[in-house]
């Protein structure tokens, strides 16, 4: 069976989306910029705002941008599952991510399950990340 997620994929959109609301953020601001690569085995992705000051300190910095990278696993026809060995945000180290996606044509939509995190308290939300192949 042939993986039609390996390749290399180009940003084209990514916001998060709160559940309680489907209040939609940029959280990497307007027009991120970014690449999400699959091998047969392993994936890697960068993600950063297209316009990062250079006089950010150290959390501003880490704050716009998503990196991780690690072996997958395809679960069916409509998600994958990242053993997390290689991050930015070292809380992810050692962890299991799940993503949910779609194809359409050369258009890869991908979605994380619903998740919390110190910045929005109380509020589960989700990634989309749009991507092009690139």
């Amino acid at each position: 069976m042939t993986n039609a997620l390996v390749g290399t994929w180009k940003l084209v959109e990514f916001y998060i989306e709160f559940d309680d609301s489907h209040e939609r953020a940029e959280r990497l601001g307007a027009n991120p910029v970014g690449y999400l690569v699959f091998t047969e085995e392993r994936l890697i992705t960068l993600m950063t705002g297209r316009e990062r000051p250079t006089d950010l300190t150290a959390g501003e910095l880490l704050d716009s941008m998503i990196a991780y990278s690690g072996r997958y696993r395809l679960q069916g026809d409509d998600r994958f599952v990242t053993a997390v060995d290689s991050a930015w945000q070292p809380a992810w180290l050692g962890t299991e991510q799940v993503r949910f996606f779609t194809m359409d044509g050369e258009k890869l939509s991908v979605t994380s399950a619903l998740r919390e995190e110190p910045k929005y308290p109380g509020r589960r939300f989700r990634g989309v990340a749009i991507w092009q192949r690139d």
